[in-house]
């Protein structure tokens, strides 16, 4: 069984209202269920606003810290979930259950395999 990375990329700005949020809350966690029970869930998590991130590079022999996001644009990635699937097709099929839970575009992307 191979993992994928399924992440999700929102608009930056604030959350949507609630009669927007709500029902993608509930088809997230109907989603997430599914997932869960076809045993394909490795792991799932939001992310808090890219003005949380603090980028880590190095600088010579030193580490310079930088507020905020990596990269500046109109999305972010909002989250993100690792599944088991054998193949991309299936992964493929479980991002497309993604995008219609959150009505947002979702990254696919295989993961090396012996990853922890």
């Amino acid at each position: 069984m191979k993992q994928y990375l399924l992440s999700i990329y929102q608009p930056d700005g604030g959350p949507p209202p609630p009669e927007v949020l709500d029902p993608v809350m509930r088809a997230l966690a109907e989603l997430n269920a599914e997932l869960e029970a076809a045993g394909a869930l490795v792991r799932t998590a939001g992310l808090l606003p890219p003005e949380t991130a603090t980028v880590v590079r190095a600088d010579g022999d030193g580490i310079l810290l930088t507020d905020g996001p990596f990269t500046e644009g109109k999305e972010h990635v909002g989250g993100f979930w690792i599944i088991n699937a054998p193949d991309l097709d299936a992964a493929l099929d479980w991002a497309g259950k993604a995008a219609r839970a959150t009505t947002l575009p979702i990254e696919v992307r295989p993961m090396h395999p012996g990853g922890s």
